[in-house]
């Protein structure tokens, strides 16, 4: 059975839905209400598409390249580490992905649903959190629960933005991006040991 704390702390750090809400209140700026709702929810449907592809076909296409997947869990936890080390020393989630900002296309799109909210560290945790070899079926399925529970609280948090950001304020927004940050990098830690151990078959002994 999978850790359901744990599963949720995990994607909550990757997809980060109080640093995405900087980012919503950019793109949505000088929008009507009903359009701001709109975007939020088109973003939250885009990044659920994308993340779900990646829980159900994404071990599949590593082993049809023949890619064994404690491979991909080790690369995955340090592509992970390096995320999270953008995320504590470089510029922060929101500040980062403002820049992408370019007139003249779908901005729920690119970049709130992607790399805001299906982050390429929430791409690779839904393929490590579902090995077939470890989860069962409904386990991977809980876990495509635990996703879409986290992007709900992404969604509410979008749609309560200016709240949030009276409250908060981008540099609120920095800091808890900041912890998450912290967070993932345990997170990918343990990913790169779990591989580790899980290639060369280490263990403790019988």
């Amino acid at each position: 059975m999978i850790d359901y704390v744990a599963t949720f702390v995990t994607f909550f750090a990757v997809i980060d839905p109080i640093g995405t809400v900087p980012v919503f209140i950019a793109v949505t700026a000088g929008m009507e209400q009903r359009d701001r709702t709109k975007a939020a929810m088109q973003a939250i449907l885009v990044a659920a598409a994308v993340l779900v592809f990646f829980v159900t076909v994404g071990e599949l296409i590593l082993v049809a390249i023949g890619i064994p997947l404690p491979a991909f869990e080790i690369a995955g936890g340090i592509v992970l580490f390096l995320f999270a080390l953008t995320m504590i020393f470089g510029d922060s989630k929101p500040d980062e992905e403002l820049k992408m900002l370019a007139p003249k296309q779908n901005h729920a799109i690119f970049p709130l649903a992607v790399p805001s909210i299906a982050s390429p560290g929430a791409m690779l945790a839904a393929v490590m959190q579902t090995e077939n070899a470890v989860y069962s079926i409904t386990d991977q399925m809980l876990v495509a629960l635990v996703i879409f529970a986290v992007l709900l609280v992404a969604l509410i948090l979008m749609l309560g933005s200016n709240l949030i950001s009276r409250i908060i304020g981008l540099a609120g927004a920095s800091v808890v991006s900041r912890v998450m940050g912290l967070i993932l990098s345990a997170v990918a830690v343990t990913s790169v040991l779990s591989g580790i151990d899980s290639y060369f078959g280490l263990g403790p002994a019988a």
